[in-house]
């Protein structure tokens, strides 16, 4: 008997927590990212590249995007300025210190009036100036 109703315990956590993680997977947002990742390999040292979010705002009304917060002080992002109007897409355009040799991955969080917030990823390989192409 003790075991039935351990069995029954256990089996309706389960299903409770399925439910939980079924609605915590659902977007809720106005706006609608092309790619929330871009990876680039090979990036010369010192490169003025920019990795470019294109969205476009789904929603039934204006959006403001009122902050964008990067992982670390060697990535900047840049936000629209003005709302993006009900079907209108913008961007957000972040660059990335590469004076700093290697691999790394960084994230962007973009706030917004439409809904939650949405996280962007950047990831890529920094050449040395060794192995970076010579541009003159």
């Amino acid at each position: 008997m003790k075991y039935a109703l351990l069995t029954i315990a256990f089996l309706f956590v389960g299903f409770a927590q399925a439910q939980k993680d079924e609605n915590a997977t659902k977007p809720s947002t106005g706006l609608k990212f092309t790619s929330t990742e871009i990876v680039r390999e090979n990036i010369p040292y010192d490169s003025k590249d920019m990795f470019v979010f294109e969205f476009k705002n789904v929603s039934k009304k204006s959006i403001t995007v009122s902050n964008v917060q990067t992982s670390c002080g060697c990535t900047a992002a840049e936000k629209p300025s003005e709302p993006i109007k009900k079907g209108k897409k913008g961007v957000i355009k972040v660059t990335y210190d590469t004076k700093r040799v290697g691999a790394f991955t960084k994230t962007i969080t973009v706030f917004s009036d439409g809904g939650d917030p949405v996280v962007l990823t950047i990831r890529g390989t920094v050449l040395s100036p060794a192995d970076s192409p010579i541009t003159n």
